[in-house]
């Protein structure tokens, strides 16, 4: 770790923090816009329902608490859902090849998902569904809550069924007027999404609201004890506005795409799943999200209870209901944009598109390294060898570049030493210098370019060993069983903070090699203290890391030990003159020019 690759990191790290903090500024003006905007529109939205209800006196408040795009005029009320409806609650259990759907009679709503792509050690399969009984895909029209309504089940006795081929199960409610509702779901052998289709009879609303009220639940173990590292877990709201996939996380009831816009499909994400609600074509749909109070531990990130409001603009409502493992081949090929929930870029610097089809490339030779050789730690030692050689001589031209600036310290020692007090001549016979042996005065920032041209990929690497679904319990050698977890070995003794959970193996392994590097490339004595803050930092970093990310960062640091190994035995060169310099340091006396 030599002077110029710490500059780098740190400018690297400055322009993070400056982004974060514009996005979390300009996030700020747009809520603060979209309050003042909702305000507005509420008042007008009460006059208008006031309006309303003196014209229309049947009509009761509306039943669904979010707000609504246009007033209600529709013959139902929320009295009128209660008429005429079986008493009997029935779950319908649907199997297919990909997951478990349960059905509820009460409100035709979805109320378990259960995905076969992610047991856990011991075959048990999880529950996606956050709370069950509030379900997924719960409607309302106008000023009417169907979402606990009793339906009957049309033409199906049967409580639990498995889909060989294709199957459709239709729920209906219907009153004394002939008003119905009918929801109907269809489900595919093997395919990822569920058809969902509601469609009224005998009137017309206004609006509809599909509701998901149930939320995610996180499909993986989630750790109990504080610790200084990063979260590796995600919770966000994922949606598709026609341009750009956007992945968020909300504090409070936020809307999308209410004032104006377009989406493709909403959803909710998790580490290693998403299920999304796809719209048949574009939807001027709005979207509000509102954090669950509901949480397994304080290091649960939480989840969200989503609400689509729009215009009917038929008498049927049409979406694919799909769950989604985030497996980057499988989902880059349904050509939704899906990848995207699993990586993201900056879109100033068109990140959103290169830095994503960087990784969709790490991550496709990861798995053609897994193809020669089925063992997943080995297609990272593999990837993480060809990315050094493919980034050596960015490396090599670094290295060089700073063992060249060394050569010459001694000789700038001098001339600072000889000229302190006349800046102007200091730099004069610095510029004499650095022509003399045929060095660039931006030399120094050439030491650092290759540091950056390599942190994308690095970065990519990163992101990608601590995202993928397919390093999910995949064993590496001996204690190394799941390269997603810390390789933890005694659980019988632990660290506070660091180690919270047990003693992992691999850490350590990665703060020798941390501190073997920057003791080789360190040798100003002024920066001898990150001798022991970098390999301290990494130690903080790398105690609850995924083991597949800690084993890419060890051999990394492997690699660059020999790397400078075999370039030290060669001595270093400045420019055109090589060898020692035997310069004598003499200092000058600082002469103050008269007035």
């Amino acid at each position: 770790m030599n002077k110029n690759t710490i500059i780098g990191i740190i400018l690297i790290v400055l322009l993070f923090v400056w982004s974060i903090y514009n996005s979390g500024k300009q996030q700020e003006l747009a809520q603060a816009e979209l309050q003042r905007k909702a305000k507005e529109y509420a008042a007008n939205l009460e006059k208008e329902r006031q309006d309303s209800i003196v014209s229309s006196p049947a009509i009761l408040a509306p039943a669904v608490s979010q707000p609504v795009i246009s007033p209600s005029l529709s013959p139902i009320a929320v009295q009128d859902t209660a008429e005429i409806a079986p008493a009997v609650r029935r779950d319908i259990r649907v199997e297919t090849d990909r997951f478990w759907i349960t059905l509820s009679s009460a409100g035709a709503k979805i109320t378990s998902i259960v995905p076969k792509t992610l047991a856990d050690s011991l075959d048990n399969f999880p529950e996606l569904l956050q709370n069950k009984e509030a379900g997924a895909l719960s409607i309302g029209f106008d000023k009417a809550d169907f979402s606990d309504v009793i339906f009957s089940v049309k033409e199906f006795e049967a409580d639990s069924i498995a889909v060989n081929d294709s199957v459709a199960i239709a729920f209906e409610w219907k009153n004394e007027q002939g008003l119905a509702v009918i929801r109907e779901y269809r489900f595919t052998k093997d395919g990822h999404s569920i058809r969902h289709v509601t469609k009224v009879e005998g009137f017309e609303p206004r609006q509809y609201t599909l509701s998901w009220k149930g939320g995610m639940r996180e499909t993986e173990e989630i750790p109990v004890f504080k610790s200084f590292g990063m979260n590796y877990l995600f919770s966000e709201v994922i949606l598709n506005n026609t341009y750009n996939v956007n992945r968020e996380t909300v504090t409070k009831q936020t809307w999308f795409n209410r004032d104006q816009g377009k989406a493709l499909w909403f959803g909710l994400r998790r580490k290693y799943i998403a299920a999304i609600i796809n719209f048949d074509g574009v939807s001027e749909a709005a979207l509000g999200a509102e954090p669950l109070k509901e949480k397994r531990n304080e290091k649960d990130p939480g989840t969200y209870s989503l609400t689509i409001v729009d215009n009917m603009a038929s008498d049927s409502i049409a979406v694919d209901f799909t769950i989604l493992p985030l497996n980057w081949k499988e989902v880059k090929g349904m050509e939704q944009g899906y990848e995207k929930i699993i990586v993201s870029g900056w879109e100033w610097c068109g990140a959103d598109k290169w830095f994503v089809w960087l990784c969709g490339l790490l991550l496709t030779i990861l798995n053609a390294f897994y193809g020669i050789i089925p063992n997943y730690g080995v297609a990272i030692i593999l990837l993480t060898i060809l990315i050094k050689l493919v980034t050596t001589p960015l490396a090599l031209k670094q290295i060089r570049s700073t063992r060249s600036m060394m050569v010459l310290k001694p000789e700038m020692d001098a001339i600072r030493a000889k000229t302190r007090g006349d800046m102007r001549t200091q730099q004069e016979e610095i510029m004499k210098l650095y022509a003399k042996h045929g060095i660039s005065p931006f030399s120094g920032f050439a030491g650092c370019l290759p540091m950056f041209l390599q942190m994308p990929i690095f970065i990519g690497l990163f992101v990608v060993l601590g995202r993928a679904i397919e390093l999910r319990k995949e064993p590496f050698v001996a204690w190394i069983t799941d390269l997603s977890k810390t390789d933890i070995v005694w659980t019988g003794f632990s660290i506070p903070y660091l180690m919270p959970e047990g003693i992992a193996i691999l850490p350590f392994f990665m703060v020798v090699s941390t501190w073997v590097q920057t003791k080789q490339t360190i040798t100003d004595p002024n920066q001898k203290m990150m001798v022991w803050m970098m390999p301290a930092m990494m130690f903080v970093f790398s105690s609850v890391m995924p083991s597949g990310l800690v084993l890419y960062w060890t051999i990394s640091n492997l690699w660059s030990i020999a790397q400078y190994i075999v370039i030290s035995r060669k001595p270093a060169t400045a420019g055109k003159v090589a060898g020692k310099t035997d310069t004598k340091i003499v200092d000058a006396k600082v002469v103050k020019k008269k007035k």
